[in-house]
């Protein structure tokens, strides 16, 4: 079955001053109301609920042992190219994917239970996919203004488009030909692992997501009976071991764990 996934090139002074205090009265009402209310569905929240990205970003080695591939197919296809290395001559991990997108939506969740095994993110945000394309309203995180640090890796995340459709990053000419030449159909998510591994598509189904909230999606991470679970966990494991193939990565203490390990074994090479 072909992965899912979406394409990114589609007189009276005194009354004034009457007037004038309403208006202002109205005005601080109205802002009073928008403090209080949470967030709409589908809005960036610039403080999301601080227990979501700790379950993300925190997910239980025995949950990942237990869990393995979560009987999914491997996402990764091998590519032969010039190594891919970030500003600080890091190995370089590249996501093309744009906010609106629903098959990004459920790969973000495995790319930040991956990318967390190697370095610490900040500035994750919580939003939904488009709530007017398939799988609408995908409750997930957002790259966009996040910073990545790590010791091992570069993390380049390219957020090309808000839920809206509107522009949000532009990619670089070094991007855009490895869009060329490694997703010749334009589609997104598009995760380049160093060049020597892609994943074009969901690799988590988005489905699975469906009408769960942040909060649900986040704390079933401790489950690795949830079928949730096994596609997020199970997709983060294949990413994780295949950044462990990559250069001054292998002293991640993730990449001695027997799971990643054997997961690593099954490849493509």
């Amino acid at each position: 079955m072909p992965k899912r996934r979406s394409s990114f090139w589609s007189g009276p002074w005194p009354i004034i001053g009457v007037l004038a205090g309403i208006v202002v009265v109205i005005a601080i009402f109205v802002l009073i109301s928008r403090l209080q209310s949470p967030p709409v569905a589908g809005t960036t929240n610039p403080t999301p609920d601080a227990s979501v990205i700790s379950h993300a970003t925190k997910v239980s080695p025995a949950v990942l042992d237990a869990v393995g591939t979560g009987g999914a197919p491997s996402p990764l296809t091998r590519v032969s190219g010039a190594p891919l290395t970030g500003s600080n001559g890091k190995a370089e991990l590249l996501f093309l994917g744009a906010e609106w997108c629903p098959y990004c939506a459920a790969e973000r969740w495995a790319m930040v239970v991956a990318l967390s095994h190697f370095g610490t993110f900040a500035g994750l945000r919580l939003t939904t996919s488009s709530s007017t394309d398939v799988f609408p309203d995908t409750h997930t995180l957002s790259f966009y203004g996040s910073t990545y640090t790590s010791t091992y890796l570069d993390f380049v995340p390219v957020e090309l488009e808000d839920r809206n459709r509107n522009p949000l990053q532009p990619m670089t000419p070094q991007e855009q030909q490895l869009a060329q030449t490694y997703d010749p159909d334009s589609s997104i998510p598009f995760i380049d692992v160093g060049n020597v591994y892609t994943a074009i598509g969901q690799g988590v189904p988005a489905q699975l997501l469906q009408g769960l909230s942040w909060q649900q999606i986040a704390s079933v991470l401790s489950n690795a009976q949830s079928p949730v679970t096994k596609a997020i966990v199970g997709n983060s494991n294949y990413l994780t071991a295949a950044i462990c193939t990559l250069p001054g990565t292998s002293s991640a203490p993730i990449c001695s764990d027997p799971a990643i390990k054997q997961i690593g074994s099954q490849l493509p090479h």
